[in-house]
């Protein structure tokens, strides 16, 4: 009886206390002309349904710095999350908007990193091809038909943009003057495979009403070919030779993929319902 008694007040007293929730820090990239106010909205909602949560939103190359060379701005960017990394063992996650995304790409490959969930939020991870806003507001004298004789020359590279610019009619000028993006995919260097894989969770996020990443799908590792039709992720060359761990992510069953219509571009990370349904379920 006494036994019976005392396991009963030890249940109401564990009841009576209350259970703190761990969640990983969180390391939020921002896009193309982009600063740290892109994650306003998670900060805000994070506070409030995950309270506690880390949240660390990258303060380097904002607005038309954002514009310098990737690798400059992935070996600066190390030194700031690198220190988050080390000091919370247990894994970070990252949510990586637009050109962002290709950055944090560029992290995962670069770094021992713990990184459990890679969150890319309409980002143009196997490229860019098309006549946006951007493009045209920063060269004018250029459509996407023509741009790629300026992109690919040893000043163009000095533009992110055109690090991962992807004409798929100048395929060899590509694999010979992109210096970050084809380097990522071309298996080239082992260990960036080694790091991506480290990887335990890979979400990908985008859709049809987007406007801006050109093919949309290449915010889920689609592109076109040489006739500008799609080939999803499957299809890529990149995939079917895993040069960087993209078919063995999918083999583990790592791979979350969402097309979601009827969002623009610049709504992606303030956008309730994205929030909700594709991005809060995976910061545990």
């Amino acid at each position: 009886m006494r036994k019976e008694i005392g396991l009963t007040l030890t249940f109401l007293i564990f009841a009576l206390v209350p259970v703190t929730v761990q969640y990983k820090p969180i390391i939020f990239m921002h896009g193309i002309i982009g600063s740290p106010s892109e994650a306003e909205f998670l900060i805000s909602t994070l506070n409030k349904v995950h309270p506690g949560t880390q949240i660390t939103a990258v303060n380097a190359f904002n607005k038309v710095k954002s514009f310098s060379p990737l690798w400059e701005q992935v070996n600066n960017i190390t030194k700031i999350v690198q220190p988050i990394m080390n000091s919370n063992p247990d894994g970070v996650h990252l949510i990586c908007f637009s050109q962002g995304g290709l950055i944090c790409r560029g992290l995962l490959s670069v770094l021992e990193h713990n990184v459990d969930t890679f969150i890319a939020l309409s980002s143009p991870l196997a490229g860019q091809y098309g006549d946006t806003d951007y493009l045209k507001d920063f060269f004018p004298h250029y459509l996407k038909e023509t741009i790629y004789k300026f992109f690919y020359t040893k000043n163009g590279q000095k533009w992110s943009v055109a690090n991962y610019w992807r004409d798929p009619h100048h395929t060899d000028l590509y694999h010979q003057f992109s210096s970050y993006l084809y380097k990522l995919d071309s298996g080239q260097n082992s260990n960036y495979r080694n790091n991506f894989l480290r990887l335990k969770k890979l979400v990908l996020i985008g859709g049809p009403d987007d406007g801006v990443i050109t093919p949309w799908q290449s915010s889920h590792f689609g592109f076109y070919d040489e006739n500008e039709k799609i080939k999803e992720m499957r299809n890529q060359e990149y995939f079917l030779n895993d040069t960087f761990g993209l078919k063995e992510l999918d083999g583990r069953g790592a791979i979350d993929t969402y097309v979601i219509p009827g969002v623009e571009h610049v709504y992606w990370y303030r956008n309730t319902t994205v929030f909700n349904k594709y991005i809060e379920p995976y910061l545990t």
